[in-house]
């Protein structure tokens, strides 16, 4: 019974600088205070109050002193008004969550050839992507360049310019793969139309726009994007898993573990869950073998970089952006806000004086 109903109400058991009093599931608080029995060093608070507040009402309970700090990224109206808010400071570092397209290239798949997929990234313009989502919360973003680093961490170098944005040099692509078009129409192969199918899930506002701006890159060079909604709840295991969708787009996390967390995404091994479009090779895998079990930092980044190169060459994905990580912080709030990939330091968070 205890193992399974005993942390229900409250948790019995801790081992770090702050103990639990007090969980209550009708405020939808937890109490936590410093525990006497910790062996490192005092924390600078008292006791911290965590509160389960919707996104949507966690700048209002800022302002109104009913929390110390709100999440913003990348709501442009919750910055503008946290810029202009008294006694509220904006702290801003880059995330590691990341926004891309996957490509389906299965057997079967309409994007099973390579060539194909490199023309069809070429053809969308990221940078026009990362503006109009983040650029009005971070100036001129950059679009991601890197399967395997975030920009800011170490190895990140972009090597993106296989699938730069070029609409003249992807539609020159298509037309040498045997896609043609008679004036604005879809290109055509065969008497079949190229179509794309982007499966996104449904009232997902990110998704949708990203959707919407790709559609229209590909429009320019005769390609129809068919921009599908599904149940979120179905989104993963009902299409994604099931390999049901031509392209699509969604968020990954980075680790500060780049290279072997990311081997499911990229290898094509039976245990690589991850590879929803099933695009890979025996090279990438091979250089994820060599890179895990390397030892030396410098060749483990070249091997790193190697794949990275690879994972490029084969189309499986088009980067689009690293989403920045915005927080709006009470002022006199000291070592809390935008962590990026850092750890909270909890002894370290406190008041200014």
């Amino acid at each position: 019974a205890q193992f399974d109903f005993g942390w229900e109400r409250s948790i019995p058991v801790t081992a770090g600088p702050f103990k639990v009093d007090a969980v209550d599931p009708d405020t939808k608080t937890v109490t936590v205070s410093r525990d006497p029995k910790w062996w490192g060093r005092k924390p600078r608070l008292d006791r911290i109050v965590f509160s389960a507040i919707p996104t949507e009402s966690q700048f209002t309970a800022l302002t109104h002193d009913q929390a110390d700090f709100a999440n913003i990224n990348p709501d442009v109206n919750s910055l503008t008004r946290a810029q202009a808010a008294a006694g509220v400071t904006v702290r801003k570092a880059l995330g590691p969550t990341y926004r891309h397209l996957t490509f389906n290239g299965s057997a079967g798949s309409v994007l099973t050839d390579p060539r194909l997929r490199i023309a069809i990234q070429k053809a969308i313009d990221v940078r026009d992507i990362a503006q109009t989502q983040v650029g009005r919360v971070v100036p001129d973003p950059r679009p991601l360049g890197n399967h395997i680093f975030l920009d800011g961490q170490q190895g990140y170098v972009d090597n993106s310019a296989i699938a730069g944005y070029d609409p003249a040099a992807a539609e020159q692509m298509l037309d040498q793969l045997g896609w043609t078009r008679q004036g604005t129409e879809t290109r055509r192969k065969d008497g079949k139309e190229l179509l794309l199918r982007d499966v996104v899930p449904a009232q997902t506002p990110i998704a949708d726009q990203e959707a919407r701006e790709i559609k229209r890159s590909l429009s320019q060079v005769g390609v129809t994007l068919v921009i599908d909604p599904v149940p979120p709840g179905d989104f993963f295991g009902r299409y994604l898993a099931r390999g049901d969708f031509d392209v699509t787009q969604f968020s990954w996390v980075g680790t500060v573990f780049p290279i072997s967390s990311k081997s499911a995404i990229y290898g094509v091994g039976s245990d690589d869950q991850q590879n929803f479009g099933g695009i890979g090779n025996e090279t990438i895998d091979s250089l994820f073998a060599d890179a895990s079990a390397e030892l030396d930092p410098k060749r483990k980044l070249d091997l790193a970089d190697r794949i990275d190169k690879e994972i490029w060459k084969s189309g499986h994905s088009l980067l689009l952006y690293q989403r920045p990580d915005v927080v709006a912080v009470r002022s006199n709030v000291a070592n809390f806000g935008a962590f990026g990939f850092a750890d909270k330091i909890y002894t370290d968070i406190g008041f200014t004086k």
